[in-house]
């Protein structure tokens, strides 16, 4: 679990998060989403470690991060798993290799050990058979796959998604969303995802985080956003035709077919 309390963030004396409280629960797909500019990276670069805040906690299973010295939060970025808007992978490592750089580097696993750890995390997303390919030979989601593949080889206690469906068609999108899903409950992972996917909201939203200018304007489940009366917040996620006639449709009791 990763608690926030009272967090901000001000740059050159503009507040861009302003008291932002949220408990990220583990074993839950936690969502953040917003428009741009609404702080939510601003957000997840706090998070992480790689800004500071100006004020409040972030504590993970109780721990400070922004108390931490910095050999400690070394050893905190060792229990995140990192996936990123563009995959990311190593250009000149094949699939394997990138999926067990992080074991190489910093899990003390002899070579075999690390090969049987690599071999079991592309089994889990399916990709067994393409540890020999590189980047460039594989699809946008496969690569995708492959980077969460190397994000839980360390056996993570935190993921962090930075808009894992990014340039993806719909039917990868749902494949990649139900398999960040799957291994969140797998592993009862504290699942942290940034995304614009309103799909994903609606499909694996246990927890949705709605930050608009720097505030946290409104919380709920994918089950809660029909019903949802907050202004911003429809306007953000209903902003397309398709969910505007979804919208109204739950709102009269007409099913669309």
């Amino acid at each position: 679990m990763i608690e926030v309390k009272d967090l901000e963030k001000s740059f050159d004396g503009r507040m861009v998060l302003k008291g932002i409280s949220i408990v990220f629960e583990a074993g839950k797909t936690n969502l953040i989403i917003g428009q741009s500019g609404s702080g939510k990276t601003v957000l997840v670069k706090n998070l992480v470690g790689l800004m500071r805040p100006t004020s409040g906690q972030i504590l993970y299973d109780g721990r400070d991060l922004p108390k931490m010295s910095s050999s400690d939060v070394k050893q905190l970025r060792q229990e995140m798993g990192m996936i990123f808007q563009g995959s990311a992978l190593f250009d000149s490592m094949t699939v394997s290799e990138n999926v067990n750089f992080p074991l190489m580097m910093f899990s003390g696993l002899s070579k075999s050990e690390q090969a049987k750890r690599t071999q079991f995390c592309l089994e889990r997303v399916n990709l067994s058979d393409a540890g020999h390919l590189y980047p460039s030979e594989i699809s946008g989601g496969m690569m995708k796959r492959a980077a969460i593949a190397r994000a839980i080889s360390l056996n993570p206690k935190y993921l962090f998604c930075d808009e894992p469906n990014s340039g993806l068609d719909p039917q990868t999108s749902l494949v990649i969303d139900e398999l960040i899903h799957d291994i969140t409950k797998e592993y009862n992972i504290t699942t942290i995802i940034n995304t614009h996917d309103m799909n994903s909201v609606m499909n694996i939203g246990e927890k949705i985080n709605f930050i608009k200018e720097g505030n946290l304007e409104w919380q709920g489940t994918s089950d809660d956003v029909m019903s949802s009366t907050n202004e911003d917040f429809n306007d953000f996620v209903f902003a397309s035709d398709l969910f505007k006639k979804v919208k109204a449709a739950e709102n009269t009791g007409i099913k669309l077919t």
